[in-house]
């Protein structure tokens, strides 16, 4: 029989593995005997594809050509490159997706570089299993948005996988310890791998995780430690930032790092773009360049536990995971932060791929689907509101799969359309938020203003895919789409928008007030300008010099930019027109009622 797999496509390095005949979760050797494969693909002449540690070694000599950490260009748009991607690489750019020129003019995207790696993984554990894999599970980081995510299962797709799941990489590296097996606790899991970073706290109740919350980076991980080291190196030696410097100096600079993980200092003479640096670096001076980065990490962990309503003195334990966090400062701030010290018995650089083959397994099994609760909504989901105010339907940290259902109506009478705007982020107005997706409904009957009734549902599934159907409940008639937006977001983009959503909440608030009463402003206006058009003589004395007074009132209000003003006028104009709008309510239910038996009715 085909067995499970499952793989951790990281940025670094990329493993895969399957559960042994005792249950026990094994790597598989992938690249000469080893279980790491670098991540690394060389674009060779004539439509030849190197990967792993081969093409890593080749990629000072030919920048251009290996694709490294491409993980981070995964799910991307032109706005998300970062001037050292541009330093590098070629890109072909059209405005939505962003596609590498490799060697001999030939054009990649993320995804097909992913899937060469997968691959690889794919070809190796078909050797050691004697066959065919089976499901296989690929991690993600928690931290990944749809757009990501979607990328990272297409790439599995291409490579030939048959992917039966998405698996957050912290839910992962719990699994791997074993924490399902306890009966109860509270843990974080600090993930900081090649070129992502994100912490989760997770509570498990009788063997079920649940993800009580999730905070990170996708764009910071071991290669800006590297990068603080290169750039040092680079400064020291006085060379043009040519591609092949840039990525020579890269690939020492990691070197330096690992190599100062177990000792204090190092001498080495480095090749830089033909010319020959000597170097003295100790770990007192590499801890002042890596310290910046590293801090970076600890504000998420700090919003990640605020999140849970949780005090660092209450969690069970921390988990380690990703190769950088066998960096000695990344461990002393960890234990500095949680209070504690942190999990280190497997192998962090494994652990993900060891989860990630028990979940595939117990899939594979027919194990409990509801194992665990996998991830959380990162980020809150919404629809454009009339106005440009922001419906949440599906909030921040909501734990997946998730759904979500709303009823909303029509604005304007006999409205046979309706435009669906699917927007993600913590802003109180859409314009604020990102744009995933915007489709229309149509064949909405003809009805007043405010009579049909049409059903938005946002479902999450347990790969953190969302999808979204729009329906009229008169008809029928439905829309669905699956979002896949083709442009990404900047680095800061996902952690920017919560850091916005606390600076701008005061503001925010006085903007959306100000919408959503201009809206209901104008509505008013307009029904009381038509009910003094249509129905004059129910007027009393002097009724109708109050009611125009305070549709003047309500009109300066409506073009100014305060709030509570437009709030008065609109109830001013409201009560001073309540008698005369009630008359008129009358003489339309007597019309209506004329002549009609009670049965007819």
């Amino acid at each position: 029989m085909a067995r499970a797999i499952g793989i951790d496509l990281g940025t670094t390095n990329s493993l895969v593995a399957s559960v042994d005949a005792r249950n026990r979760p094994r790597l598989v050797p992938v690249d000469g005997g080893q279980p790491l494969l670098a991540s690394a693909v060389h674009y060779l002449p004539g439509g030849a594809v190197e990967v792993g540690a081969a093409a890593r070694a080749r990629a000072a000599a030919a920048p251009a050509d290996v694709v490294l950490s491409v993980k981070r260009l995964m799910g991307r748009g032109p706005a998300d490159l970062r001037p050292e991607d541009r330093g590098v690489y070629r890109f072909d750019e059209d405005g939505h997706s962003v596609k590498l020129v490799v060697e001999g003019g030939r054009r990649v995207t993320p995804v097909e570089v992913s899937a060469e790696i997968l691959r690889v993984l794919r070809r190796r554990a078909a050797e050691a299993l004697g066959g065919p894999p089976g499901p296989c599970v690929v991690t993600v980081p928690a931290y990944f948005d749809e757009r990501q995510r979607q990328a990272t299962r297409d790439a599995g797709r291409l490579a030939g996988l048959e992917v039966a799941r998405l698996l957050a990489e912290p839910t992962a590296a719990a699994l791997a310890y074993g924490l399902d097996q306890r009966r109860q606790g509270l843990f974080a899991v600090y993930d900081l791998g090649g070129g992502t970073f994100d912490v989760s706290i997770l509570k498990l109740a009788d063997g079920v995780f649940e993800v009580l919350s999730t905070a990170g980076d996708s764009r910071l991980g071991g290669d800006d430690l590297d990068a603080a080291v290169a750039e040092r190196l680079l400064a020291g030696a006085d060379l043009p930032r040519t591609p092949e410097v840039l990525r020579g100096a890269r690939a020492a600079a990691q070197r330096l790092r690992e190599a100062l993980s177990t000792r204090e200092e190092v001498e080495d003479e480095l090749l830089l773009g033909g010319a020959r640096v000597a170097v003295r670096l100790g770990r007192a001076e590499l801890e002042a360049l890596l310290a910046p980065v590293v801090a970076r990490t600890l504000a998420p962990c700090r919003q990640a536990l605020r999140d849970a309503g949780l005090e660092p003195a209450r969690l069970d334990g921390v988990v380690l995971v990703g190769g950088a966090t066998r960096t000695p400062l990344v461990r002393r701030e960890v234990r500095a932060l949680f209070g504690q010290e942190p999990l280190t018995d497997l192998d962090p650089d494994a652990v993900v791929a060891l989860g990630a083959a028990l979940q595939a397994d117990a899939l594979d099994r027919g194990g409990r689907d509801d194992l665990l609760l996998l991830d959380v909504v990162p980020l809150s989901l919404g629809v454009e509101m009339l106005g440009g105010a922001v419906e949440r339907l599906v909030l921040r940290n909501s734990a997946i799969p998730a759904t979500a259902t709303q009823q909303f109506t029509t604005h304007a009478d006999r409205q046979t359309g309706m435009v669906v705007h699917v927007v993600q982020g913590e802003r109180e107005l859409a314009r604020d938020c990102r744009s995933l997706a915007r489709f229309t409904l149509r064949g909405i009957p003809p009805l007043p203003a405010g009579q049909a009734r049409v059903e938005i549902t946002y479902a999450v599934d347990a790969d953190g895919l969302l999808r979204v159907t729009a329906r009229e409940l008169h008809t029928g008639v439905e829309q669905r789409v699956e979002v896949k937006p083709t442009s990404g977001v900047t680095e800061q983009e996902v952690e920017d928008m919560l850091v916005e959503s606390l600076e701008h909440a005061e503001e925010d608030v006085v903007q959306r007030f100000l919408a959503e009463w201009r809206l209901e402003g104008e509505r008013l206006a307009g029904a009381l300008r038509q009910g003094l058009a249509e129905d004059p003589d129910l007027l009393a004395d002097g009724e109708r010099e109050a009611i125009d007074a305070r549709l003047a009132g309500l009109g300066e209000a409506l073009r100014g930019e305060d709030p509570r003003a437009l709030r008065a006028w609109i109830d001013a104009a409201d009560a001073s027109a309540a008698p005369f709008m009630e008359r008129r309510l009358d003489r339309y239910v007597g019309r209506t009622l004329a002549g009609k038996r009670l049965e007819e009715l």
